[in-house]
């Protein structure tokens, strides 16, 4: 499949037409910087020998351009999280076998790992029984995530063994949630542990009765090793919760709360300064009927928890701090792109870098000179950057990755709203679009609903569309992040007649252009974006087809059953309420005539397939021209490399029926 087994050096490939090859790329997940900053490492994923799943494997950048990089690891397990050590070594997470263990398990758990900074094999350093999930390193310490059952951790391995010999897969539940994303959570719950370099014997269950304090917790290790500083989820009453900021001593498990507040979410990502005086992080005020969630950037006193800075309405896809601990540097949503910003000690962000880039996995120099980042754009997948701080001037490294060249241009567009606000967006063109020959036009709508289209997108990817011939319309309506507080608060409580309003006033303003044909168009969308599509079916037939991808169908349902139903609850009001009727799509089946592509993953717990089932009963029932791509093993998102196959080829095979008017051709993907 394509350039899935090159290393070194890549040349500009083109890869949009066959879809086969497009999930054949590899593509660069991360970038870390070494203390002393002679060494950046990447973790790659590529396709596995057998085209059937993915992989992921270490590689070495260059930290000056030119050069090669080249892969450091390759195991059949595959590594992840790629974290430096103080003294340079490579700590990783994997689930490759211990040559060196007697007794290996064919089901063996991911454990850690540490490929030394002189040379030689990576050697196992650590493990649990229900595996390692993360490392951060400081000082001398080094700080992992473990899934862990409850109680004595010593005696985990045998509880495990006599769950799993007596056929015991039943989890008994007294809390919420039971479910995050696409895993079931249960019986285990994440525990932190800390050790001491080199040998990391014996580590400290730093946290021995968590509860569901540590979901999805984001944590760093200050300079010392002496704390972890991490998020800390706090169970309430009727099923809600809040998050705090705690440090936890490393060598006494002690736990102090740092920040914490009402109504209130303090999150990731968190970096600590590296004079140890300072940590970073995340605030979310909780959303209500009247109000929506506002984000800020904070930093705060370690010592004391005082916040000193923030920057209001960033909402960072990274964190770095400057060598000298006077600024942190924060990737952020901009007017559809995510650059660089540097938020300085009792002082206003001020932006870094120029352009149309998005920029994430930051790390600062030791010499202050630079900061090393992914960067990445609607037409360009994430490659290793270096950024001058002074100027900040951008330098490509060399890449892991090949450079891909995209079959079009990238164009940006506005239109204004009945209300008066502009809304923006990115319009993909195919190459020789022009008014001779106007390319018929593709809705693209994005999730969240806080979110933005600004990023590279491997798995909706609107150059495959463009390769076949589409302009696609990627538009960030009400709700999108980076246009500040007023336009999420423009569309909150108010989804589907908000937002359609922004959607139709920017497809009229691109249908209008000479270079686009406005008898010949379609609109989708995932997750939010599959809810809108829903709700465009019901209030519009001015589009030729609609597919419409883990969507939200019935608001009322979806709200009781989705993994996090507390959030949504904070919006929509108690079950039942007239905005879940006001604002559910499923209310508005009588009025679609458009053909409609439903697609959906069983193992979707943040917008369970109910919602698909009751979709496509709803137009099977009522005569609506449709089709129903299922897939039983795949998630909120399609990650197999066959599945990806199938979907692209089924949606480009409807659109080319319903836009095109060609006949219907079933995907041979689907057999």
């Amino acid at each position: 499949m394509g350039p899935a087994g090159h290393e070194g050096r890549f040349g500009k490939v083109s890869l949009f037409k066959d879809i086969r090859e497009y999930v054949g790329v590899p593509r660069v997940l991360s970038l870390r910087l070494s203390p002393d900053g002679s060494r950046l490492v990447s973790v790659v994923q590529a396709l596995a020998p057998d085209g059937r799943s993915y992989g992921t494997s270490i590689w070495a950048v260059p930290v000056e351009p030119g050069g090669e990089a080249y892969r450091l690891t390759r195991s059949a397990k595959g590594e992840t999280g790629a974290e430096f050590t103080a003294d340079g070594d490579v700590l990783f997470v994997s689930r490759r076998p211990d040559p060196t263990a007697e007794d290996e398990p064919e089901d063996g758990a991911a454990a850690l790992w540490l490929l030394p900074a002189a040379g030689g094999e990576a050697r196992k350093v650590a493990g649990r029984p229900g595996g390692v999930t993360g490392v951060r390193s400081g000082g001398g310490t080094v700080v992992f995530g473990a899934d862990v059952l409850d109680g004595d951790a010593a005696t985990e391995g045998d509880r495990r063994r006599t769950r799993k010999e007596g056929g015991v897969s039943a989890i008994l539940h007294e809390g919420y949630p039971v479910r995050f994303w696409d895993q079931d959570l249960g019986p285990g719950r994440t525990r932190l542990f800390a050790a001491r370099l080199p040998g990391l014997a014996e580590p400290r269950d730093l946290t021995p009765d968590p509860g569901g304090a540590l979901l999805e917790a984001s944590f760093a290790v200050t300079p010392d090793g002496g704390e972890v500083v991490t998020t800390w989820r706090v169970a309430l009453p009727a099923g809600r919760s809040r998050s705090e900021l705690v440090a936890v001593s490393t060598s006494t498990g002690e736990r102090r709360v740092l920040v914490a507040g009402d109504d209130t979410d303090f999150t990731g990502p968190v970096a600590v300064s590296p004079d140890g005086r300072h940590v970073a992080f995340v605030r979310e005020s909780h959303g209500t009927e009247e109000r929506a969630p506002e984000f800020s950037l904070l930093i705060a006193v370690l010592a004391t928890g005082e916040v000193v800075a923030r920057a209001d309405d960033l909402i960072p896809a990274g964190l770095a701090w400057a060598a000298d601990s006077s600024a942190v540097f924060a990737a952020g949503d901009h007017h559809g792109r995510r650059p660089i910003f540097r938020v300085r000690l009792q002082g206003e962000a001020e932006r870094l870098t120029a352009g149309d880039d998005s920029y994430q996995e930051l790390s600062a120099s030791p010499d202050g000179r630079y900061l090393y980042a992914l960067r990445s754009s609607l037409g360009r997948p994430p490659a290793p950057v270096r950024v001058t701080l002074d100027g900040g001037e951008v330098a490509e490294l060399a890449s892991p990755a090949p450079a891909l060249e995209i079959p079009g241009t990238l164009t940006e567009v506005t239109a204004v709203a009945d209300d008066g606000a502009e809304i923006r967006g990115w319009l993909a063109l195919p190459a020789g679009a022009s008014e001779h020959d106007p390319a018929p036009l593709l809705l693209w709508i994005h999730g969240g609903p806080i979110a933005s289209w600004s990023d590279w997108m491997w798995r909706w990817n609107p150059w495959i569309m463009a390769e076949h011939g589409y302009a696609v319309l990627m538009p960030d309506p009400c709700m999108s992040t980076g246009y500040g507080q007023e336009m999420i608060q423009r569309g909150w409580g108010d989804w589907g007649p908000r937002t359609h309003a922004d959607l139709m006033a920017i497809t009229d303003a691109c249908v209008a252009r000479p270079d686009v044909d406005a008898g010949r168009t379609a609109v989708m969308g995932g997750s939010f974006g599959g809810y809108m599509a829903n709700w465009v079916a019901g209030h519009t037939g001015r589009f030729k087809a609609v597919v419409t991808h883990a969507s939200l169908w019935n608001l009322d349902q979806f709200a009781g059953t989705t993994d996090w139903s507390m959030y949504w609850q904070r919006e929509f009001g108690e079950p039942g309420s007239e905005r879940y009727h006001r604002l559910s799509p499923h209310n508005s089946l009588s009025e679609i005539t458009s053909p409609m592509l439903v697609i959906h993953g069983d193992k979707d717990y943040r917008v369970p397939i109910g919602e698909a089932l009751r979709l496509w009963w709803d137009l099977r029932r009522s005569s609506v021209e449709s089709k129903f791509l299922y897939f039983p093993d795949e998630n909120h998102w399609i990650l197999k490399p066959g599945n990806i196959v199938a979907w692209y080829e089924t949606v480009l095979a409807f659109l080319a029926q319903h836009v095109l008017g060609e006949e219907w051709k079933r995907p041979e993907s689907l057999g």
